[in-house]
C-alpha cells in the first residue's frame, strides 16, 4: 500500500463525528457543567479529553450500585500536562493543595512526565482547572487526539545537550498545543468567539485520527524510551553541543489481546535534521497521520500502522515532499544506555537529588508519609523539580547539606532511599488499573508491590538482586506503563487476576518482548517464572542481563522490534522447565 492509493475511509466513528461536530472542542461541555446531572453524554466525555479529563467511575462499587438501582459514582481524572516533567516549588505545592482540595488526596506522576489528580467531581472541575491556570500550567492537550506530553531528558545538568533538550521540549509542546479558545471559554471564564476553520490552522475540524506522542533522547540517554513514541528525537551530540537529532518514527505499545492486526512496535530511524529543523520535522510527521491516519477504526488509529503498511520507504518519501528542510541519512547511533537519575548526583553548579517514587503514587498512609514530606521538603529548600519517565520526582539546585537534610526526612518518613532499593523494585512501574481506569480487565497499582516483593525474595534466593531487572504490570493490553519493552511484564488477560506473562525486553528500550506464559493467575506468576530465572542463573556467561541471556538461548541475531496481540506463549500458563 502507498501514500498514493489510500482507501477511502466515508464511515469514521462516532469519535471522529463528535470531533467534527464539537465547535473546536466545545460540545455541550459549559451546558453540562451548569446542569444538575452527574456526568457527561458520550460526545462531549470524548471531547473532554482534549481538556486533559477523562470521566471515570469506581468501579469497586459499580455492580452492588447497579444492583440498588442507583447510577455508577462518576469523578474524573485531570492530567496536568508538563512538557520534560519540569515544574517550580510554587507550582508544586499548588498542585499538592488541590489534590486535598478537589481530588482524593493523592498525586500521580505519569510515565509521561506529567500529573494526575484522581477522584475529582463535576462540581469541582472548572474551580480545579482555574486554579491549575493561575499556577502557569495546563490540561489542555494533555489527553485527546493531538500531541500528548511532550517528554525529555528530566536531568538538571548544566551542559549545552541537556538545556537544548528540555528546551525544545517546551517549544514542541507550544508549537503542537491546539488553538482553539474553547478551553479558556468553558474553564476560565473567557468570553466565547466565533468557531472558525481558522482558529485550529493545523489541526482542522477533527485534529489527529488518535493521540500521538512525542519523546526527546541524547544519544547518552534513553531515559524516556523514546522509541515506544510516535516520533522520538535522539540528540545527536559533538562535544558539548548538539548538532542535530535523528528522528525516529511508529513507535507505540498499544496492542489487543488475541488480535493479529494489533501490534506493539518500536519506532524506526526515518533521517537526521538539523537543531533548528526538530520542531518542523515533528510538525511533518503530525501532518502525515492527520492526512492519511485511520479514521474509522480506532484500534488502528495510530501512526505505528500507517508505517507499518506503507513501508519506511514510503513514509520517508512522503515526508520529503512535504518538508521545506533537508531529511538526511539516519546517523549511525551506537548503544543507547538508561540512566533513572535517582539518588544524590553531584554537579559542578548544584547538586540534585532523584526521589522513588512507587508507581508513581505520592500519597500518605500507614507508617508511611511520603506526600507530607515532599511538601515540607519543597516549602523548606523551594528546589526545582523535574518528574521522570520512570514515575519518579528530582528535586534540584541544592547543596549537600540540603541533601543530607532530605534523606533524613525521607528515611523518618518510611521511604526507602534509593541506595537501598533492590533492582526489581528500582526499576518497577505500573499503571492506575482498577478502581478508576474504564479500561482495565484486572489489577495493577495496588498489587504491584506486593507482586515486586514476592519477585524479590525470589531474586535474593537466586543471588541475583541486584541485577538491573525492569518489571511492568498493566491491568489490560494498552501499554500505558511500557510493558512490552520491559525485561518482565504481567498484562492484565482476564478477569480473576489472571496475567499474561511476557518477558525479553530491557533498560535501553531497544527490543520488544515475548509471550511466555497466558493466562496466568497472579499467585503463580513468579512460580511460572521461576525455571527461566532459575535458568539464567545457571547458565548465563559473566554479569550477562536477564534478557540478554534470554535473547542469546532464543538465538535471536536481531532485537524484535514487533509483537502482535496474537502471539504464541512459551509456557502455557503453568511453572515449567523452560529449557
Amino acid at each position: 500500500m502507498s501514500a498514493s492509493d489510500d482507501q477511502n475511509q466515508p464511515k469514521q466513528t462516532k469519535v471522529e463525528t463528535a470531533k467534527r461536530d464539537s465547535q473546536h472542542l466545545r460540545g455541550s461541555i459549559d451546558q453540562t457543567l451548569q446542569s444538575g446531572v452527574s456526568h457527561f453524554d458520550h460526545d462531549d466525555g470524548q471531547l473532554l479529553k482534549f481538556h486533559g479529563i477523562y470521566q471515570q467511575d469506581d468501579r469497586d462499587v459499580r455492580k452492588d450500585r447497579r444492583k440498588e438501582g442507583e447510577e455508577p459514582d462518576y469523578s474524573f481524572m485531570v492530567r496536568i500536562a508538563i512538557p520534560g516533567g519540569a515544574l517550580t516549588a510554587e507550582q508544586y505545592l499548588v498542585i499538592d493543595e488541590l489534590a486535598d482540595k478537589y481530588a482524593n488526596g493523592t498525586l500521580r506522576i505519569t510515565t509521561r512526565q506529567g500529573i494526575q489528580f484522581h477522584g475529582v467531581h463535576k462540581e469541582n472541575l472548572r474551580a480545579h482547572i482555574a486554579a491549575i491556570s493561575n499556577a502557569l500550567m495546563t490540561t489542555l492537550g494533555a489527553c485527546g487526539d493531538v500531541q500528548r506530553n511532550v517528554m525529555t531528558c528530566p536531568a538538571p545538568i548544566e551542559d549545552e545537550p541537556h538545556r537544548a533538550v528540555q528546551k525544545l521540549a517546551t517549544d514542541l509542546a507550544a508549537a503542537l498545543r491546539p488553538r482553539t479558545n474553547a478551553y479558556h471559554e468553558i474553564w476560565l471564564g473567557e468570553d466565547k468567539v466565533v468557531s472558525t476553520k481558522e482558529e485550529e490552522d493545523f489541526y482542522g475540524d477533527q485534529y489527529l485520527p488518535r493521540k500521538f506522542k512525542t519523546a526527546i533522547a541524547l544519544d547518552s540517554d534513553n531515559c524516556v524510551d523514546v522509541h515506544a513514541c510516535d516520533v522520538g528525537l535522539i540528540a545527536i551530540t559533538e562535544g558539548d553541543a548538539v548538532v542535530g537529532y535523528q528522528v525516529i518514527v511508529g513507535g507505540g505499545l498499544g496492542l489487543t489481546h488475541e488480535k493479529a492486526s494489533t501490534f506493539a512496535r518500536l519506532g524506526d530511524s526515518l533521517g537526521f535534521v538539523q537543531p533548528e529543523h526538530a520542531i518542523d520535522a515533528v510538525r511533518t510527521v503530525a501532518m502525515i497521520f492527520r492526512d492519511h491516519g485511520n479514521r474509522s477504526d480506532r484500534k488502528h488509529a495510530r501512526l505505528k500502522y500507517l508505517v507499518e503498511a506503507w513501508g519506511l520507504d514510503e513514509f520517508r518519501r512522503v515526508f520529503v515532499e512535504l518538508a521545506n528542510f533537508e531529511l538526511a541519512p539516519p546517523r549511525e547511533l551506537g548503544q543507547l544506555f538508561f540512566h533513572d537519575h535517582l539518588g544524590h548526583h553531584q554537579e559542578p553548579t548544584a547538586d540534585y537529588y532523584g526521589v522513588f517514587v512507587e508507581n508513581g503514587r505520592v500519597l500518605d498512609r500507614e507508617n508511611f508519609s511520603l506526600r507530607t514530606a515532599l511538601r515540607e521538603i519543597v516549602q523548606d529548600h523551594r528546589p526545582l523539580i523535574r518528574l521522570t519517565a520512570q514515575q519518579n520526582i528530582i528535586l534540584t539546585n541544592l547543596d549537600s547539606a540540603a541533601v543530607d537534610d532530605i534523606e533524613a526526612r525521607l528515611q523518618a518518613a518510611g521511604v526507602t532511599l534509593p541506595r537501598d532499593l533492590l533492582a526489581a523494585r528500582r526499576y518497577s512501574m505500573a499503571c492506575p488499573a482498577l478502581p478508576t481506569c474504564g479500561l482495565a480487565i484486572t489489577e495493577s497499582e495496588r498489587v504491584m508491590p506486593d507482586v515486586i516483593t514476592e519477585l524479590e525474595n525470589e531474586l535474593q534466593r537466586l543471588g541475583v538482586s541486584d541485577d538491573p531487572l525492569t518489571v511492568r504490570m498493566t491491568g489490560c493490553p494498552n501499554g500505558c506503563s511500557r510493558p512490552y519493552t520491559a525485561d518482565i511484564a504481567f498484562v492484565g488477560r482476564k478477569p480473576g487476576e489472571k496475567y499474561n506473562i511476557y518477558v525479553g525486553g530491557g533498560l535501553a528500550g531497544d527490543r520488544v518482548v515475548d509471550l511466555y506464559a497466558a493466562d496466568v493467575p497472579m499467585p503463580q506468576m513468579i512460580d511460572s517464572l521461576r525455571p527461566l530465572l532459575q535458568q539464567w542463573v545457571d547458565q548465563r556467561e559473566a554479569d550477562e542481563s536477564f534478557s540478554n541471556y534470554y535473547r542469546r538461548w532464543r538465538g535471536d541475531v536481531e532485537p524484535r522490534r514487533i509483537i502482535t496481540g496474537a502471539e504464541t506463549p512459551l509456557v502455557n500458563g503453568e511453572a515449567s522447565d523452560a529449557s
